[in-house]
């Protein structure tokens, strides 16, 4: 692609003369900018998908990976047994939730009250990781789990009895009034997530269908994959079995807050890609002054017969150079940083005293990284190409160069 001519006029411009000191420091700057805007966009785009990857599995582990929910229509045995034969490596378990009121110590909070089977297997995955005060077994009847939010802004401890108001209405002589039922604390559950720990309440379902003036037939059928993130199209398969049940994935409960994640993501990708292009321009000034000072040995190249596409090649060959090199540093640099990402926080963290990364606020006890080789390759080629441009730009000129002015005075 270079002949052995233009790799060695491109090797001597990369050299510059001690007069030129000027023309070495554009340099530097140019791969030191490209080099950081590089780095910087591994590292973002590392914490980026390593926050999503662990927020994903967080709320994997929070919630069920399919609801079905009766719509009107009751779900019958057939229907289960229609999902178990035609899917494999799934679990199914019943639930059923809805909204109510906590009142305890003077003190009320809209809540949302879930009825599970402790039995299940998928329940006792779940306590079994978050529970943090109290045992699976006391859940029985008229007794239930909170979260530790609520526990602390209630005041409440395990064996304290609260008053728990369904949407439910019954008939009395004073007219039709909420549902109510007293409850036993019987444990004490901590997720993480603030907003999980503050509004859910989990109870025996028979509890639940009662509270809410249910039967059994309203019970809610949650299925757990095996790739949560083929819910989808489970999701689909389902509906064709039957069209008349409500059906909805755990990213559906969570589509606005990926959705945002993806379009800051994509922000974040432009706005620190714009560092490698200031950084390019750099490649431009520096090509533009190079070839200003090379004015005389280019035309003493012209006259021995080099061709001006020759020389526009190996000026164009200098740019290009400076941006692999930097960008591959770039590459390295990120690399090894977004790796390391949690120990530089927690020595960051030690010698400022100061908290970079809250976790009550981020939901995550540790700064996440993932690399991913797709992204590096896409902003390792994106950083060649604004590279390859820079360097073009100033190297087309040449041609417009004058052979005889600029021997004339020579």
């Amino acid at each position: 692609m270079f002949t052995k001519a233009e790799r060695i006029i491109s090797l001597r411009n990369l050299r510059p003369k001690k007069k030129e000191g000027f023309l070495k420091i554009i340099s530097i700057f140019s791969f030191l900018g490209i080099t950081l805007g590089v780095s910087i966009l591994i590292i973002v785009m590392s914490v980026m998908n390593g926050f999503k990857t662990d927020l994903t599995k967080k709320i994997l582990g929070l919630n069920p990976h399919i609801v079905i929910q009766p719509n009107s229509f009751k779900i019958n045995d057939e229907f289960i047994s229609q999902i178990k034969n035609n899917f494999e490596k799934i679990s199914i378990s019943k639930s059923f939730k809805g909204e109510g009121i906590i009142i305890s110590n003077n003190k009320a909070k809209g809540i949302i009250l879930k009825g599970v089977d402790k039995n299940e297997k998928n329940i006792k995955e779940f306590f079994n990781t978050f529970i943090s005060r109290g045992d699976l077994k006391n859940l029985k009847s008229n007794e239930l789990f909170i979260g530790s939010e609520l526990a602390f802004n209630l005041n409440l401890q395990i064996g304290d009895t609260v008053n728990l108001m369904s949407s439910a209405f019954i008939s009395t002589p004073l007219g039709s009034l909420p549902k109510q039922e007293n409850f036993k604390i019987a444990g004490v559950f901590n997720t993480g997530f603030v907003e999980f720990d503050q509004n859910i309440i989990f109870m025996n379902i028979k509890d639940a269908l009662s509270i809410f003036n249910k039967e059994i037939n309203d019970q809610d059928i949650e299925v757990y994959l095996e790739d949560p993130l083929k819910a989808n199209i489970y999701k689909e398969k389902i509906q064709k079995i039957n069209k008349n049940y409500f059906i909805y994935t755990w990213s559906d409960l969570n589509k606005s807050l990926f959705s945002a994640l993806k379009v800051e993501r994509n922000v974040m990708f432009i706005i620190l890609s714009l560092i490698v292009v200031v950084a390019a321009f750099n490649i431009i000034s520096g090509l533009t002054i190079l070839i200003k000072n090379k004015t005389k040995e280019i035309a003493i190249l012209k006259t021995l017969g080099l061709s001006n596409k020759s020389i526009k090649k190996s000026f164009f060959l200098t740019g290009l150079t400076i941006g692999f090199f930097a960008t591959t540093t770039g590459v390295i640099l990120g690399t090894l940083i977004s790796i390391n990402i949690e120990k530089i926080r927690l020595f960051l963290s030690a010698v400022f005293n100061f908290e970079i990364f809250p976790s009550d606020i981020y939901f995550l006890d540790k700064l996440p990284s993932e690399i991913n080789l797709f992204s590096i390759s896409i902003i390792f080629t994106i950083s060649l190409i604004i590279s390859a441009i820079a360097s073009f730009l100033p190297a087309a000129k040449i041609s417009n160069m004058s052979t005889f002015r600029a021997l004339r005075y020579e």
